[in-house]
């Protein structure tokens, strides 16, 4: 009697949550991009400890995605012995973008995920030829605004732009579709053009963020030129690099 009492115990909880022991959402979590240029450098590594110690709070632990864009059309290269090498510096690469399909093959056997190529937008697949449909107008997606502090561990996103007037703490992640616009003093990390807009713009008040990124080209707290540190700056990309620009 007492077994079956507990059986339909168990199983009136297990219902009350939808009769699954988990739930699966939308999360949006930071990954750097290392981009392999000639991973057969003799300092390449040594490069790497020296990027890692400016800032290794920043990196310990970082999900990095390995691009080898730049080594598509080369037979793959000794990819096991690169995570080796990322992992011995405490971080975490956990797919590979850009790679042809040996390169893919091998970032699977592995055990990375292959994601798609960077930057590159999706392409609509081919549809039948048919008479001009009249223009909708686009639907402008409305601006997020808010006047709190975003401390660290918040993240904040818009599918539109986003506004901040106050500060982002070190640690906190604000990120947007469009522009962002910080009101206040930027130190944690910031994302805008997040669906692959090159024209999207960072705008602060006091820049002094550990990571900056538009339309997935980064710049970590240490490329920011010192003088523009503190300062009022509006961030562009412009073909693979950000552009810094102080604001009178």
């Amino acid at each position: 009697m007492d077994n079956r009492a507990t059986a339909s115990s168990t199983a009136t909880h297990r219902n009350d949550r939808s009769g699954m022991p988990f739930q699966i959402r939308g999360s949006m979590q930071t990954m750097l991009c290392l981009r392999v240029l000639d991973p057969d450098h003799p300092a390449f590594f040594d490069d790497l400890v020296a990027k890692v110690a400016h800032n290794p709070d920043f990196f310990r632990n970082a999900p990095m995605v390995i691009d080898v864009g730049a080594l598509a059309s080369a037979a793959p290269g000794n990819l096991a012995m690169l995570i080796e090498g990322l992992r011995a510096q405490r971080l975490a690469p956990v797919g590979l973008q850009n790679g042809s399909a040996a390169w893919n093959e091998e970032a699977a056997r592995l055990g990375l995920a292959v994601f798609a190529a960077g930057n590159e937008p999706r392409q609509p697949p081919p549809r039948r030829q048919q008479a001009e449909q009249p223009k909708q107008a686009v639907e402008r997606v409305a601006s997020v605004v808010t006047d709190q502090p975003v401390r660290g561990g918040q993240q904040v996103m818009s599918q539109g732009d986003l506004v901040v007037l106050s500060t982002v703490s070190p640690g906190a992640e604000i990120a947007a579709v469009g522009h962002v616009h910080v009101y206040g003093s930027l130190r944690g990390r910031v994302f805008a053009g997040i669906e692959g807009d090159a024209n999207a713009m960072i705008f602060c008040d006091s820049l002094d963020a550990e990571l900056v990124s538009i339309a997935g080209i980064h710049a970590v707290n240490e490329d920011i030129d010192a003088r523009l540190l503190k300062k009022r700056v509006r961030v562009s990309c412009e073909g693979e690099q950000l552009r810094f620009q102080p604001i009178p």
